[in-house]
């Protein structure tokens, strides 16, 4: 879940001032401001808000290089956490690989089955594995969209557990083509179609492995500062939302000539 923005907008504004203010009481000459007198404070608060107010635009610059750090760090943090998660991101057996198992680039997808963007993107995705034999694909359950897509999750993971990676492909693409919400129903019929048992289906549903699966996918996705999806992993990037096919091949590309995603 993500601010307001008129509330997250006032906040930067607020916090921007703040920096501004802070680099007047902090300049190579000033004492600490708990030496400063009340009469003081006051002068300086009144300079301070007599610049903003006649230049406001000081904010708005502010405000941007303030997100401009915190993407950096953002991406840094994600970068960080790629390595140090890099097992259970790339090889965990709690997880579906669709495309070349043994591919020499892995992309890695957390999705939400009722995921609007998501259903979007499954056509990018269908594309990459088609024009690219090379290309491993990570499947992670990340049922954010509330108790269908929680239980929709757990069909689908038990479904993987019996399924080959061709036919969890084919139940994969059925439900997330299906239009509007899913829930049990549309995932229990979809798993039918593709020709899974049912009754070993409920069971393995129940099973503490499927729980601890999903709960695996959901752990990942806090240490990667997922809030969203889908949400990807290609080489040491991390991203969160849709994006073109161009885009997403391009850094895969990328990879494989360099090891980064931007070469």
């Amino acid at each position: 879940m993500r601010l307001p923005l008129s509330f997250a907008g006032a906040s930067r504004a607020i916090f921007a001032a703040s920096v501004i203010a802070g680099v007047v009481l902090t300049a190579p000459a000033a004492r600490a401001a708990s030496e400063f007198s009340p009469a003081q404070k006051t002068v300086i608060e009144k300079i301070v808000h007599d610049y903003l107010v006649t230049n406001p635009e000081v904010i708005k610059e502010a405000i941007e290089e303030l997100e401009k750090r915190q993407k950096v760090a953002e991406a840094a943090s994600r970068e960080r956490a790629v390595t140090e998660q890099k097992d259970k991101l790339f090889n965990s057996p709690n997880q579906a690989v669709v495309g070349n198992p043994n591919g020499d680039v892995t992309l890695v997808e957390f999705f939400d089955y009722n995921c609007g963007y998501c259903k979007q993107s499954l056509a990018t995705v269908a594309k990459l594995i088609e024009g690219d034999p090379k290309l491993r694909v990570v499947l992670k359950d990340f049922a954010i969209l509330g108790p269908d897509s929680v239980e929709t999750a757990q069909i689908a993971t038990a479904a993987r557990q019996q399924l080959s990676p061709e036919k969890f492909w084919e139940f994969h693409k059925k439900l997330l083509s299906t239009r509007g919400h899913i829930g049990k129903q549309q995932a229990l019929a979809a798993a039918k179609e593709v020709g899974a048992d049912m009754d070993r289906l409920e069971k393995d549903m129940a099973k503490p492995e499927t729980q601890a699966a999903l709960k695996e996918v959901v752990a990942l996705a806090e240490q990667m500062r997922f809030d969203g999806t889908p949400s990807w992993v290609v080489g040491s990037e991390a991203f969160v939302g849709g994006l073109p096919y161009n885009q997403i091949k391009t850094k895969i590309d990328n990879v494989r000539k360099c090891g980064k995603t931007a070469c």
